[in-house]
């Protein structure tokens, strides 16, 4: 079982605590009446899909039921660290090359 840390109740929890709520740091348009069809679809509904690490949002749904982020692993679940929501996306592959190093 994947266990997940949620950075508000700092705690290491099972996953069945929590649900992904897809890609993170989608920015909503700043004047979304100003955007065409095929923008704001874009803005809904495409999401990158990468092989390898990226970062996604989170809910701890039954634990504090906040949302967060966490940089995972698409290919084997790992877990690289979690965030607060509102904290920018880390550099990954500098996280990366620092643990390697």
């Amino acid at each position: 079982m994947l266990n997940i840390r949620c950075p508000y109740c700092e705690e290491d929890r099972p996953e069945i605590e929590f649900r992904n709520a897809g890609e993170a740091h989608i920015a909503r348009p700043d004047e979304p009446d100003r955007v065409d069809d095929r923008q704001w679809a874009d803005f809904l509904y495409t999401r990158d899909n990468p092989k390898g690490w990226h970062a996604e949002r989170w809910r701890h749904v039954h634990g504090c039921g906040r949302f967060f982020n966490a940089v995972r692993h698409s290919v084997d679940d790992r877990i690289l660290l979690t965030y607060k929501a509102g904290e920018p996306k880390p550099d990954i592959e500098r996280m990366l090359r620092e643990r390697e190093a």
